[in-house]
């Protein structure tokens, strides 16, 4: 098994993602590894909608939702988390399985943790699956995480 080096924590600021987060700091603090955190905003050119924010180019909607996104990251791990986890946060533009799956084989991820939403058939065959699409294509491990989560104890 190859260690634990880094480790990608894919957010979304959801409640799953949030729950994801907690397992990617347990594990990297475990294994003395480094955190990436990472969130992949939706190209604003593809996102259905944009048009209603009147009076607003898309590049002026892309921009709020990048700051918006770097803002946020920012609070998830307090300043001393961030120094002993060795934290980097990032935010890409793009679609989010692309960007998260080139960001982790850019940067030899050996794991990556997200949330997901489990929906249901129906759902999954309209939107498909952001966390389907990177376990079938990452180069690496993948751990998805669900609520209501599982902890792990000691027998």
């Amino acid at each position: 098994m190859k260690a634990l080096h880094t480790a990608l924590a894919s957010v979304d600021f959801s409640h799953t993602s949030s729950l994801a987060l907690d397992y990617a700091k347990k594990m990297t603090r475990r294994f003395e590894a480094s955190l990436h955190l990472l969130r992949v905003v939706t190209d604003a050119d593809v996102s259905p909608g944009t048009e209603v924010f009147l009076g607003f180019s898309e590049d002026t909607v892309q921009q709020k939702w990048v700051s918006e996104a770097t803002t946020k990251l920012a609070t998830l791990c307090p300043a001393d988390e961030q120094a002993a986890l060795r934290v980097q946060t990032t935010v890409e533009v793009g679609t989010p399985f692309v960007g998260i799956v080139r960001y982790a084989r850019a940067h030899e991820v050996d794991l990556i943790v997200m949330g997901t939403h489990g929906r249901g058939a129906v759902q999954h065959l309209v939107l498909g699956s952001v966390a389907e699409q990177i376990v079938r294509q990452a180069s690496c491990p993948v751990l998805t995480v669900r609520n209501p989560t599982h902890e792990f104890e000691a027998p």
